[in-house]
């Protein structure tokens, strides 16, 4: 069973698709390599079963500056334990700072109190500057360099710098709290912290720096605080061990203009991710340089259609991967549209606002700002000129199918929408768009080039058209390094290679459907089993939040009389109450919709939904509240005050 409609809600043209990047690229590869390559099908199958091939193409492509080696792929049937590239040297921030011109390189908006721009050529000898600084102070290869800030060119100078040197790159939006913060960076050990001074939101500012001195009172491995001015003029930093202002750090080399690339092996560590943290002290998930390299240039340039000149935007803090997967943009010759606060600043049209005036090409956002614009009713195609804008792309959690028809009507009819899924552990994804193949009302459009991508079910045998876990069969590049401080590798193997041996398994629930793209229903370890049957939580999200009385909800399974029951928790309009008029409809609408399985056994109102940093929504954080469970990390979330309204429900207790 699949979700679509007869008719693609978008087809590319012809003229679109001879322009595409992937199109090039398919036809060099077919001269190249001797192959017939007339589909996305074929390209992909191509790109799996001979994957050398492929990822020797997607360097070529791609202009890596480097060494690649003579050897592609060693112990190419282990995983772990694949080497890619293993006689290849590169530098992750040569490939970036590829261009000096004078055309934009960042473009930069802290809601409206904010606005600046930075050139290729103004990036890189910043980058240059802070790079010397960093050495003189001593750091070398290896050494952990972490950020906590917000998404400012401030932030990708200092990755940049970092990466320059072998460094590895470790970041935390200032929304963290403290714990949250010690959590990631105590187990890292930093040599340098970059933090700003504080940060806007919703008009407010939010000052940062009483944290930060708590902060780095908490990492003894601190040897240079540098403090970046954002939102205050005059500055205290005596409470601050080891501070120093960013202008102060960096004006011994004010003179310096070029760059001492290390040239560095291909699984050398670029950064430290950290998996969302709420069921403990996050996981700290280490990525090679060459393996994001690689793996960000392709879905850039092949499945996103990003082109020298274009303006890539993605609405991120730098607690999220696709900040890290933002930045890469640079090695596509993009300029980067950074954005730092909220989303609704004013009138709730600023991401708009900015797509206009700065000619957006590329805008990517979270499946909940769709909902959130939808709910509003907001039309930016009748209020904003964005004749630029090619690709809108979006991820965070499924995008329901009304999200689909939402953007087509409102935003803009003529546009690639990438519903895109992967995560944090592979810091980029499994499955995305493609610039040449239709878009299907509720599907993202195709797996990943080089992504042997399958939905197996409990047997661990492949099927289309039925619900299953998301796996990958085969190795790929940007598989991490492993986790900090699992020396053995137990603690990885166990996280994605105990479920099915040498194959990945990710986590999610989905299906493949009959035009050979898929849904994804929620994370496995959230499906709900009533009577053993498994439901995806996105199931009944779709449903639910197409009332408009029901702003959000969340869903868990209740253990219950030795079965789980489903139970259903909506957030509602201001002065809407869940009356049995609103119960009927909402368990009308999942009936007529689903199966009798997914109508939630009991519906309760919350004032609030607890949400990580990024906006995801924490069904295993309220069914352990639910059950009288500790949640071992609320630092991880945004709201943690949201939990209480799960807590010793009496509706609950019968």
């Amino acid at each position: 069973m699949t979700t679509s409609a007869e008719q693609a809600l978008w087809q590319p043209s012809a003229e679109r698709i001879a322009a595409a990047s992937i199109t090039h690229f398919a036809h060099a590869a077919e001269q190249r390599w001797k192959r017939t390559l007339p589909d996305f099908a074929a390209l992909h199958a191509w790109s799996i079963n001979e994957t050398e091939e492929f990822w020797t193409s997607v360097w070529d492509f791609g202009e890596v500056i480097g060494e690649r080696g003579n050897t592609v792929l060693a112990d190419g049937d282990r995983m772990p334990g694949a080497k890619w590239f293993p006689e290849a040297r590169l530098n992750f921030a040569r490939n970036l700072l590829r261009s000096r011109d004078d055309h934009d390189a960042l473009v930069f908006w802290g809601e409206d109190k904010v606005k600046n721009r930075m050139s290729h050529g103004e990036l890189y000898r910043e980058v240059a500057r802070f790079a010397a600084a960093m050495r003189e102070m001593g750091v070398v290869a290896g050494d952990r360099v972490a950020a906590y800030m917000p998404n400012m060119p401030e932030t990708v100078i200092a990755m940049l710098a970092a990466a320059s040197i072998g460094a590895i790159f470790t970041s935390a939006s200032p929304d963290f709290g403290l714990q949250g913060v010690v959590d990631r960076f105590g187990q890292t050990e930093p040599k340098l912290l970059i933090a700003a001074d504080g940060y806007f939101y919703n008009g407010k500012i939010v000052d940062s720096l009483g944290k930060l001195a708590e902060i780095v009172g908490r990492l003894p491995s601190l040897q240079r605080v540098v403090v970046v001015p954002y939102v205050h003029k005059a500055h205290e930093l005596k409470a601050i061990r080891h501070a120093r202002m960013y202008a102060d750090f960096v004006a011994p080399h004010h003179d310096e203009t070029e760059i001492e690339f290390a040239a560095l092996p291909f699984d050398h560590p670029l950064y430290v991710m950290y998996s969302s943290g709420t069921t403990g002290v996050p996981k700290c998930i280490v990525h090679c340089a060459g393996g994001a390299l690689l793996q960000h240039i392709k879905e850039h340039r092949l499945h996103a259609d990003v082109r020298p000149g274009d303006r890539l935007f993605y609405f991120t803090t730098c607690g999220w991967m696709m900040w890290n997967w933002l930045v890469s943009g640079l090695a596509a010759g993009a300029t980067l549209l950074l954005y730092d606060g909220s989303p609704f600043i004013g009138k709730g049209t600023i991401l708009f606002d900015y797509a206009e005036a700065e000619s957006m090409t590329h805008f990517g956002t979270s499946a909940k700002f769709i909902d959130a614009i939808a709910k509003i009713d907001l039309k930016p195609r009748e209020e904003y000129k964005l004749d630029a804008l090619r690709a809108m792309m979006s991820t965070g959690s499924p995008l329901a199918p009304e999200g689909f028809e939402y953007v087509y009507r409102e935003i803009k009819a003529d546009l690639q929408l990438s519903s895109i899924s992967g995560g944090t552990d592979i810091i980029s994804c499994f499955v995305l768009g493609c610039p040449v193949l239709p878009v299907w009302r509720g599907e993202i459009q195709c797996k990943g080039l080089g992504m042997a991508v399958e939905v197996f079910d409990e047997q661990g045998r492949p099927v289309v058209g039925e619900k299953g876990e998301l796996v990958c069969t085969r190795p790929f590049p940007v598989m991490p390094i492993g986790f900090w401080g699992d020396p053995d590798g137990s603690r990885y193997r166990a996280a994605y290679f105990e479920r099915f041996d040498n194959i990945w398994c990710h986590g999610d629930f989905c299906e493949v459907t009959e035009h050979g793209g898929l849904i994804i229903y929620g994370r496995s370890d959230a499906t709900l089993n009533p009577g053993g049957v498994r439901i995806g939580t996105a199931e009944i999200y779709r449903q639910v939040e197409k009332l408009e009385q029901v702003l959000e909800s969340i869903v868990i399974g209740q253990d219950w009389a030795g079965d789980v029951r489903v139970v259903l928790f909506v957030k509602l309009r201001d002065g809407v109450a869940l009356d049995d008029e609103l119960l009927g409809r909402i368990r009308k609408t999942i009936r007529d919709n689903t199966t009798p399985r997914h109508v939630p056994a009991k519906i309760l109102q919350v004032a609030d939904i607890p949400r990580t940093k990024s906006g995801k929504i924490v069904e295993l954080a309220v069914r352990n509240v639910v059950h009288g469970q500790a949640v071992k990390n609320v630092e991880a979330l945004a709201n943690p005050e949201a939990l209480e309204h799960f807590a010793n429900r009496p509706e609950l207790q019968a």
